[in-house]
């Protein structure tokens, strides 16, 4: 790449003071930006593209010349290639530019036209809308000077990569002030130069077609850049296919794949059009998808999904796991190998059992996952946060199968000389190199003390999430004994409760009343304050009933020959027979109240009814997983003998999945000796005691 061309960066960032002066309020930049940069981009191009036909072909007559520039499918303009005129051309009249500038727009091609927005009206894609932000220029009265310094910006000496590297440079401005552009990372060089260089260890030295895959390729910068490291790396051929929703990002990726061999961008959604690119499959994907960003405008579409991509659903908040399923989707099954680019929520996020845990999962129990980066922070142009490249394969060797290098690439930076937006530090080449290198070693690396990368299986990052029924007991470690019944598979089981007949209730309301039930079959009520028997359970009874606690309403029920009671310094529930007493267990002593509706045998009534149960708590440990039934189930017993003291029964038993970068590279403080610290403190103390001396204090 030619350094020089960056120089444009500033003169196009000159254009937008007659915005400023004009009153546009900077967050509309891009919209009056883009057109003209893509209008600049694509003139530029038509004039090589012409001068290398004329020298290829030595063609004199000018009806064959256009009919051979036609035909390279480049797009054209009338005004650039017939007439010779330039927008610098148009420029120099400013009493004949409105007709002259109308004109040249008009003289496109239909597609350019298309992609340009040239007269596109009410039509509800507009892409760059060119004629719209002119329109709204020439109300402002700047549109012939706004015209003219683009017209100054000569990007003709300049090769396909080195404008899509200026392209990104700009977009990326534009994103940092446009609120538009939430959730959309632009990828910097050297992340772009880092995925190329991991890819090209996978590449093999053919003649066969390299197809490049990108599902959110905005503008192109990750794709066609990565497609022009690869070129740079290897002589294998490569053909390169995008997609991307947002129109102006669009327009620019469709009209830079024009001049580009074997390139095809679609417009779309990826997520919710399935029909692009329906019959293809990849050898290689690389991706940025938006991350923080809903899915709820299409969740309808998702959830009726019958392509049978997603396999689970990530959080409605944030969307980036469906774009990683669908990519992975796309890529060949036998020779397929992707870099995506996340945030860190895609590690950790989400419990055993959510969508993303079960994501996760799924990529690793089909050994897909061969690499997890962590890129250093401030990486990115609009984002500080850590980033982390997950690289997938599916076709590993089989000496890394089932095994997954984690690489920690926080610490290989440098400090750019002056920042871009948010990012202030970059990956050198021998940062890079050492991420790499860590790559294709595939082993444990520790440098100055601290490990870079480490190795694991597969099964490290499974975990099981052992739901249990936890039973409480009484001070002696007993807990209420339920009897039981045979169900109809045959098997004794436990009944869920006892159930008692009481003669009469006692307890003490929350205002210190103490209060008697003996009618637990209620079919009268005050018609003065009532209107109706369900009427009095709503308003009295179920509130009254509802506020009844065994453990702080000193309840008693009374049986025939027994009282029940709640020992709350025991946590017992007692039993008394006469004057002995026993002491039943831990459990609960619970009061319901019902209104049963009239029958036609049977007029409406209330129900009031009391039982005693253990008192259980649903509850989970997390426990770690091996890959062998048997083992992982003896794993979890002496895991809860070791640690579960109560009495409990297994509930579901879910298997989740989770990295934790911070865990396993952190690297604890080493805190100073209380010794030393105490022998600095009378140092301390010493000084001071000597400088009181001094001042004669």
């Amino acid at each position: 790449m030619s350094i020089n061309i960056l120089k444009y960066e500033s003169d196009i960032w000159k254009t937008a003071d007659l915005l400023i002066g004009a009153g546009i309020k900077q967050s509309d930049f891009p919209k009056f930006m883009m057109p003209f940069f893509a209008l600049v981009m694509v003139e530029s191009r038509l004039k090589r593209e012409a001068t290398r036909i004329l020298q290829e072909d030595n063609i004199e007559d000018i009806e064959d010349f256009i009919e051979i520039f036609q035909l390279e499918g480049l797009g054209y303009n009338d005004y650039v290639i017939r007439k010779g005129i330039t927008l610098k051309d148009i420029c120099k009249n400013d009493k004949t530019f409105d007709t002259d500038f109308d004109g040249y727009l008009k003289a496109f091609d239909a597609e350019t036209k298309y992609l340009l927005g040239v007269e596109k009206g009410n039509e509800e894609e507009r892409f760059l809308d060119i004629t719209g932000v002119s329109g709204l220029l020439k109300k402002k009265r700047i549109l012939f000077n706004t015209v003219k310094a683009w017209s100054e910006i000569d990007l003709l000496p300049f090769n396909n990569s080195d404008i899509t590297t200026l392209e990104e440079h700009i977009k990326r401005k534009w994103a940092d002030i446009s609120a538009e552009t939430a959730g959309e990372q632009y990828t910097p060089d050297d992340i772009i130069s880092l995925i190329s260089e991991l890819i090209a260890t996978k590449i093999e030295d053919n003649n066969e077609f390299l197809t490049i895959y990108d599902a959110t390729c905005g503008g192109g910068n990750l794709l066609f850049g990565v497609e022009d490291k690869i070129q740079e790396i290897s002589n294998r051929p490569t053909a390169t296919y995008g997609q991307e929703w947002n129109d102006t990002l669009y327009a620019l990726a469709k009209i830079e794949s024009r001049f580009r061999k074997d390139t095809y961008i679609e417009y779309g959604n990826t997520i919710t059009e399935t029909g692009k690119f329906f019959d293809k499959s990849f050898n290689i994907a690389v991706a940025n998808p938006p991350y923080g960003v809903d899915w709820k405008g299409f969740e309808k579409e998702v959830k009726s999904d019958e392509t049978g991509r997603f396999h689970a659903l990530p959080s409605i908040s944030d969307g980036q796991f469906l774009f990683t399923q669908h990519i992975l989707s796309k890529l060949e099954n036998d020779n397929g190998f992707g870099v995506i680019v996340h945030n860190g929520s895609t590690l950790f996020s989400g419990d055993a059992g959510s969508g993303e845990s079960n994501i996760r999962k799924y990529f690793f129990d089909n050994d897909w996952v061969e690499a997890l980066i962590q890129m250093p922070q401030d990486e990115f142009f609009n984002t500080g946060i850590y980033t982390y490249l997950w690289v997938f394969n599916k076709n590993k060797p089989a000496n890394r199968k089932d095994k997954v290098i984690l690489i920690d690439g926080s610490n290989q930076w440098e400090l750019l000389k002056k920042s871009k937006g948010k990012k202030r530090r970059q990956m050198n080449t021998d940062n890079r190199k050492a991420i790499v290198d860590a790559f294709v070693n595939f082993e444990d690396v520790i440098v100055d003390g601290k490990e870079m990368a480490k190795v694991f299986d597969k099964w490290h990052f499974y975990y099981n999430k052992q739901s249990i029924i936890l039973t409480n007991v009484d001070e002696n470690g007993k807990a209420i004994q339920m009897p039981t019944k045979t169900n109809k598979a045959g098997e004794t089981v436990e009944e869920k409760s006892i159930k008692l007949n009481p003669t009469k209730v006692e307890f003490t309301t929350l205002d210190g009343e103490v209060k008697e039930l003996s009618d637990f079959e209620i079919t009268t009520f005050d018609k003065s304050a009532y209107a109706s028997l369900e009427d009095y359970f709503n308003q009295e009874v179920k509130e009254l009933i509802s506020s009844i606690d065994y453990k702080e309403s000193n309840l008693k029920i009374h049986k025939s020959k027994a009282i029940y009671s709640y020992d709350a310094d025991k946590e017992t529930i007692v039993e008394q027979v006469g004057n002995a007493t026993t002491e039943l267990g831990n459990g609960k002593m619970l009061v319901k109240a019902a209104y049963k509706k009239a029958t036609k045998t049977k007029d409406a009534f209330i129900q009031i009814t009391l039982e005693l149960t253990k008192d259980t708590l649903k509850d989970y440990e997390i426990v770690p997983y091996l890959p062998i039934e048997e083992d992982n189930q003896k794993q979890i017993a002496d895991f809860m003998a070791k640690y579960v003291t109560r009495p409990f029964e297994y509930s579901d038993n879910v298997i989740g999945v989770e990295i934790n970068f911070n865990k396993i590279f952190y690297v604890p403080e080493k805190l100073t000796p209380i010794t030393d610290l105490q022998s600095e403190l009378e140092s301390l103390e010493n000084e001071l005691a000597n400088l009181e001396n001094e001042l004669g204090l």
